[in-house]
């Protein structure tokens, strides 16, 4: 569903541990990403550009790293989903 959803390039979203999802997903390669630390180096060895920052959005992928970070997540998702 994660695949189809940004082969459609439909928004895609993940906070904290998801982005091992996006890994699993096989779409992260060449994108610029973020995650809970834990998950960095995940990201990377599937060709993701990780940077360590409260939202990375790159095409219709959004990420964050921590809950501390929903606020810009949210505000990210939403100018995304243009509400």
């Amino acid at each position: 569903m994660v695949r189809k959803t940004d082969e459609r390039n439909g928004v895609v979203a993940a906070i904290c541990h998801g982005p091992s999802l996006l890994v699993s997903a096989d779409i992260v390669r060449g994108k610029k990403v973020t995650s809970y630390v834990a998950v960095k180096d995940d990201l990377v060895h599937a060709g993701g550009n990780w940077s360590d920052a409260e939202v990375v959005i790159d095409g219709n992928l959004i990420t964050s790293r921590t809950p501390r970070d929903l606020v810009p997540f949210t505000k990210a998702i939403l100018t995304a989903l243009g509400t």
